[in-house]
């Protein structure tokens, strides 16, 4: 397969070295130091670009014909504007806060668990996540997503960061410490006990890994896929 890099910092590095060793080509690697616009004839770009480029290579890269990997947070609120774009290019568009296989079935442990707490209203939801000092959104996209699983079941409005959340807010607390590629807790606190569930991630190398596995995946498909489909998480 002939993956096109967006963004070539530690992630798109982590990658690279995954997609070579499972016999893949690297035939383009576009960032701020080499602002080309040629994706070579790559069948998938995988982006892991700053936030603030995403929305363009995204674009580019459909508009190119070449279906997207993106694992990129922080710029969300231009998502529904690319997916109408894939859809009207008949595209491939995969978009998950964190390819990590892990982390994808904690979403899907994190969902369940909240659907049973959620019948126990003396227990109050809690969210912390921990990454590097060099991340530069939060909270983190995967902490979103595992808010986003649990407000459905709990009697909470929406979620928020811990110094800014009110008395019907999910709060979630951002910490930013050197060298974490990722810790993600969901803690459910009552008067008499606490429930926890919690995923650490090791290395970037589970995360490079799931990417690598769903541009795999992708490759060839159009419409706008999850890591759910990837793993047939139901």
């Amino acid at each position: 397969m002939k993956i096109a890099l967006l963004g070539y910092g530690r992630m798109g590095k982590a990658i690279e070295n995954i997609a070579k060793s499972r016999g893949h080509k690297i035939v383009a690697i576009i960032d701020k130091d080499n602002p080309k616009d040629s994706l070579n004839g790559a069948e998938v770009a995988i982006n892991f670009s700053v936030p603030s480029a995403a929305v363009s290579n995204i674009t580019h890269a459909l508009n190119e014909g070449v279906a997207v990997v993106c694992g990129t947070t922080g710029w969300l609120d231009s998502r529904a504007d690319i997916e109408s774009r894939c859809a009207s290019k008949k595209g491939a568009f995969l978009y998950a806060s964190n390819f990590s296989l892990g982390v994808n079935i904690f979403f899907a442990l994190n969902e369940k668990l909240a659907q049973m707490m959620g019948q126990h209203k003396q227990y109050n939801a809690s969210l912390t996540e921990i990454h590097h000092t060099q991340k530069l959104d939060a909270p983190s996209g995967t902490a979103i997503t595992l808010a986003e699983g649990v407000l459905p079941y709990i009697d909470k409005n929406t979620w928020a960061l811990e110094e800014d959340a009110k008395e019907r807010d999910l709060p979630i607390r951002a910490e930013r410490l050197p060298d974490v590629p990722g810790t993600h807790t969901v803690d459910y606190n009552s008067p008499t006990d606490k429930i926890s569930i919690e995923h650490i991630a090791h290395n970037r190398d589970g995360f490079a890994l799931g990417a690598v596995v769903a541009a795999e995946w992708v490759n060839g498909k159009s419409g706008i896929f999850t890591m759910k489909d990837v793993l047939n998480i139901t």
